[in-house]
C-alpha cells in the first residue's frame, strides 16, 4: 500500500463524517463537502492502486 492509497483512504473517511454532520446539522454545505472529499478520495485511492500496478 502506498501514499496515495492511504490518504485516499483517509479523504473517503473524513468525507463520510463531514456528510453524516452535515446531515445531522442540517447544514447542506457539510454535505456537499463532504461529497467532494469522498470523491477526491475516490481519486486518489485509484491512482494508487495504478501506481503499485506499474510498479510490480
Amino acid at each position: 500500500m502506498n501514499k496515495e492509497k492511504i490518504k485516499g483512504s483517509v479523504d473517503q473517511v473524513k468525507g463520510e463524517l463531514k456528510e453524516q454532520w452535515g446531515r445531522l446539522t442540517d447544514d447542506e454545505s457539510k454535505v456537499v463537502e463532504g461529497k467532494v472529499d469522498k470523491a477526491k478520495g475516490k481519486v486518489k485511492e485509484g491512482y494508487g492502486e495504478v501506481k503499485d500496478k506499474l510498479s510490480d
